[in-house]
C-alpha cells in the first residue's frame, strides 16, 4: 500500500513550513501535497521556493476542510494521510497505516492517536475513540464513527467514492458527516492506538467562532442523514442556546442552507443510527 500525505493550509505560512520539514524527513519519504486555501501571506511561494519537491496548489477561494479531498485527488497513492499545517506523523506512523489498510480490505479510515503540544497530552476525541462502545474484539482496534482530521488517513478509494468532506462545512466539525457517508457505504473506521500524529495547534480565530461552526455543522449532519426527530431535537437544543452570540450564528448560518440540506437529505442503514445514539449516549 503506497501512503501520500495531504497537508492543507490558509495563511499559516511559518508553522506550514516547519511541519513540512518534519514530514519530508519521515523515512517513507511519502509524496506530499499542500493545497493552499487562497493564502494572501505568500505561503504558496515559500513552499514552492524552499521544498520544490512538494507539489502545492494555490486555491483561488477558501474551500476548508474540501482541499483535503483536492489533495486526495491529487495524489495517485493508495492511502491518503491527512495533517494540517500545525502536525505531522511519527517516524513509523505511515508503516502501521499501510499494513493496516493492507491487511483490511473493507478498511476506509483509520483514527491515530493525535499527541497535542509539547506535553504530548492525548486529544480528548482520541480518548473517546479508544473507550468506544463499538469495540467488537477486534486486534486491530475499536469502530469508531468519528476522528481528528490531523491525525487520521483514508482509503482514497473509499473518500472519493462518497465525495470526501463537504465544502460548505470549512472547518470544524467536519469530520462527522463524512464518518457517516464512508460507515453507510459500508467502510470501517477503526481507531489505531499506534499510529501517532503530532499536533501543535495555535491561536486561529476565537472559541466562540469556533463552536458556531461546529454547532452549525452539526446541525447540517443531522438534517443531512440523520432521522427526522433527532434532526428536530437538534435543532431545538440549538434553539434553547439562542441567548448565546455562537449560538444565534449557528442556527442562522444553518437555516440559511436548509433548502440545501432537505434536497441532499438521505437516510441511512438502521444499525449505523443505533450506533450513532449509542456513542452519542456514552459522551
Amino acid at each position: 500500500m503506497t501512503v501520500g500525505i495531504a497537508v492543507t493550509t490558509r495563511n499559516r505560512r511559518e508553522p506550514l513550513l516547519g511541519s513540512l520539514e518534519r514530514l519530508l524527513a519521515l523515512p517513507q519519504r511519502p509524496p506530499v501535497v499542500v493545497v493552499d486555501n487562497a493564502s494572501t501571506d505568500g505561503t504558496a511561494e515559500a513552499v514552492r521556493e524552499r521544498f520544490p519537491q512538494v507539489r502545492v496548489v494555490r486555491l483561488e477561494e477558501n474551500r476548508g476542510a474540501a482541499a483535503r479531498t483536492t489533495a486526495a485527488e491529487l495524489l495517485g497513492t493508495d492511502v491518503v494521510a491527512f495533517a494540517d499545517d500545525d502536525s505531522w506523523w511519527a517516524p513509523d506512523a505511515l508503516d502501521v497505516i499501510a499494513e493496516a489498510f493492507e491487511r483490511h480490505p473493507r478498511l476506509g479510515l483509520v483514527a491515530g492517536r493525535v499527541l497535542v503540544g509539547d506535553e504530548q497530552k492525548l486529544d480528548p476525541t482520541c480518548i473517546a475513540m479508544r473507550e468506544s462502545p463499538l469495540r467488537d474484539g477486534s486486534p486491530l482496534g475499536p469502530r469508531v464513527l468519528g476522528f481528528v482530521a490531523c491525525g487520521a488517513a483514508v482509503r482514497r478509494e473509499a473518500f472519493l467514492e462518497v465525495g470526501g468532506f463537504e465544502h460548505r462545512m470549512g472547518i470544524g466539525g467536519e469530520e462527522s458527516l463524512l464518518s457517516i457517508d464512508l460507515a453507510s457505504a459500508g467502510w470501517e473506521l477503526r481507531y489505531l492506538d499506534s499510529a501517532v500524529a503530532h499536533h501543535h495547534p495555535g491561536g486561529t480565530g476565537s472559541r466562540g467562532d469556533r463552536d458556531a461552526v461546529m454547532l452549525r455543522n452539526d446541525l447540517w449532519t443531522a438534517w443531512l442523514r440523520r432521522p427526522a426527530s433527532v434532526a428536530v431535537a437538534a435543532t431545538a437544543r440549538a434553539a434553547a442556546r439562542v441567548r448565546e452570540r455562537s449560538a444565534r450564528r449557528a442556527l442562522v448560518a444553518a437555516l440559511g442552507q436548509l433548502p440545501w440540506a432537505l434536497r441532499n437529505r438521505r437516510a441511512i442503514p438502521e444499525p449505523l443510527e443505533r450506533d450513532l445514539r449509542l456513542v452519542e449516549a456514552e459522551g
